[in-house]
């Protein structure tokens, strides 16, 4: 799947679930729970120590499925996206952007989503070719933040993490967001066991989303 294919699947899933954890057999459990559920879109984030097997596993499994995208996020560094790219990742996503993840992306055809909070960091990533931007945490900069941003770069696409609830996913889809990142609660209910509801909490997020 190339960049634009990505990019477009991306956006029609809407929803990326953000997969923490302390294991390679929570994240990995996580992830499948949520994929039963509807939401395809995986970012496996690099502050779990073995986020490179897990989305080893998870591209190994799922590379039949074209609705199921595998991503790694918390990238902070080159090193860490190229690992994550050759582990099977499909699209880097970063809290910050840092010009040199940017270069080793679009050199292999990656999307990435770096984190941007003001315009001034929306241009940098825009003028070295990423395509979709990350506002996070969603909750600080607030929905009106994308129009604010959308006013001056129509052109700008969006995915807006930390803040996003089952209270509040059709506002930021109206707001002007592309794709959301959900996690928190994913990701506590992971730790205690609950795979049932995780399956259950995303088949209910994926409702809401498709009925925007």
């Amino acid at each position: 799947m190339g960049k634009i294919e990505t990019l477009t699947k991306l956006k029609a899933n809407r929803l990326v679930l953000v997969v923490r954890g302390q294991s390679n057999e929570e994240a990995l459990a996580c992830s499948l729970a949520s994929i039963e559920g509807g939401v395809k879109t995986i970012e496996v984030t690099y502050t779990n120590p073995f986020a490179s097997e897990v989305i080893g596993q998870l591209a190994e499994r799922f590379k039949e499925d074209n609705d199921v995208l595998i991503g790694a996020g918390t990238i902070l560094d080159d090193i860490t996206a190229r690992q994550a790219i050759l582990a099977g990742a499909q699209f880097i996503v970063g809290p910050n952007f840092y010009q040199a993840v940017a270069r080793l992306c679009h050199r292999y055809g990656i999307p990435y989503l770096p984190g941007c909070m003001t315009v001034t960091e929306v241009v940098t990533a825009l003028e070295s070719g990423v395509d979709m931007v990350k506002l996070f945490p969603g909750s600080t900069v607030g929905m009106p933040f994308i129009q604010a941003i959308k006013s001056p770069l129509p052109q700008v696409e969006v995915m807006v993490t930390g803040g996003v609830n089952e209270g509040n996913v059709t506002d930021w889809l109206a707001a002007g967001a592309q794709v959301l990142g959900i996690g928190g609660e994913f990701n506590r209910l992971a730790s205690q066991g609950k795979f049932e509801t995780i399956t259950q909490r995303a088949a209910m997020y994926v409702k809401l989303a498709k009925d925007c």
